[in-house]
């Protein structure tokens, strides 16, 4: 759960929620309890006072009734000088119906307090053991929770810094995709003029086709990075098309080595869709198995209609990832490679999710046996 950052920042913040919530409802409680204390205290001193200008037994023994009836929440045992238990008040019913839990509590509150003596007039001394009430108890350890509060919180402050400094990355980002599609724009314009210049001078009809798919395809690399961190407008698109122009693209410039195979519907299946952006996301993940297969292997894309959703599989038989890897890898600047920033991946999740609310995994995977990457689209 918590290699899931969200998911933390989540669990943080519902920690604290709670047990500031539950603080703040003890602290009541406890502020009710101790005023109805001081109230009943305030009572007693009146009867005392009470007690002590009327001279009448009944008042005398109204008063040690209302002193031994205040006390319903401090367990105390009453010992003879040998030992032996005379009586107890505020235990619990299976503590005072078993001898041996009885002794045993009563070893267990002479820590809590001083013991005190009851002299008798004619009879023997006693003792008064007594523990701490239920209030006491909980205050105690209210510094603990206090201490945990404080630390929920400093973890709070801590991952909404964190989050703000990737906010200003993702910026940062975008900032260098759009300056990069502006300064490809310049040499591009002028890769189209030379070319117009090259059909004047009669140059091979051939050459001028190859020339003009690569100047297509800077111009959708510009498209693709003029779009990061923009707002993207999403159309109804046959996906069964887009996916096999952008697979023949891809086939036709990747080594002989990889044994390339596809297979998608023969009727049009319509999602909302960016087109540059999607076939960017395929690319990405056909280059990223093309290389944990090192150039050679067979290659995969299927496209399958289950229900309402249309699930795009991209398959290959390189190196695999490690299952605790699967989450991993689309983390920026993840990489098992040499070279390369690691974001293929991570544009490829963010594009997908975050921009078409479409949902991307790793389906499958087994180190060197091969991976299969799954997107998710609703189909319209």
């Amino acid at each position: 759960m918590f290699k899931n950052t969200k998911a933390l920042r989540i669990f943080i913040a519902v920690a604290s929620i709670i047990i500031v919530g539950l603080t703040a409802w003890s602290i009541t409680l406890f502020y009710e309890r101790i005023k109805a204390d001081e109230r009943e205290k305030m009572e007693i001193l009146s009867d005392a006072i009470k007690a002590i200008n009327v001279d009448d037994e009944s008042n005398y023994r109204e008063l040690v009734r209302k002193i031994q009836n205040s006390n319903t929440n401090i367990p105390g045992i009453i010992v003879n000088k040998e030992g032996e238990i005379v009586t107890s008040v505020n235990l619990p019913k299976e503590v005072k119906k078993d001898s041996v839990k009885l002794y045993n509590y009563l070893n267990s509150i002479k820590a809590d307090n001083a013991p005190l003596s009851i002299n008798l007039q004619g009879e023997d001394n006693q003792t008064l053991y007594y523990g701490n009430s239920e209030v006491l108890t909980k205050i105690k350890y209210y510094p603990i929770i206090l201490l945990l509060i404080i630390l929920l919180f400093i973890g709070l402050l801590y991952f909404f810094y964190t989050t703000s400094q990737e906010s200003e990355k993702n910026k940062l980002w975008a900032g260098m995709a759009k300056e990069t599609a502006h300064q490809i724009g310049t040499p591009l314009s002028s890769l189209v003029g030379w070319l117009e210049i090259l059909k004047d001078e009669g140059v091979s009809e051939d050459y001028i086709v190859e020339i003009e798919k690569d100047i297509d395809r800077l111009h959708t690399i510009t498209e693709r990075f003029s779009k990061v961190g923009s707002q993207i407008k999403l159309e109804k698109t046959d996906i069964v098309e887009v996916t096999r122009q952008t697979f023949d693209y891809l086939k036709k410039r990747s080594s002989n080595l990889v044994d390339f195979k596809i297979d998608l519907p023969d009727e049009p299946t319509f999602v909302m869709l960016n087109k540059p952006l999607y076939s960017w996301t395929i690319e990405n993940l056909v280059k990223n198995a093309i290389d944990a297969m090192k150039g050679k292997g067979h290659l995969q894309i299927e496209l399958v209609r289950s229900g309402k959703w249309v699930r795009i599989l991209v398959k290959d038989d390189g190196k695999g990832i490690a299952l605790s890897n699967f989450k991993t890898v689309f983390k920026p600047g993840y990489s098992t490679k040499t070279r390369g920033w690691g974001l293929g991946l991570s544009l490829a999740k963010r594009i997908i999710e975050g921009y078409h609310n479409g949902k991307i995994k790793v389906l499958f995977s087994e180190v060197d046996k091969g991976t299969t990457f799954e997107i998710k689209f609703k189909r319209i």
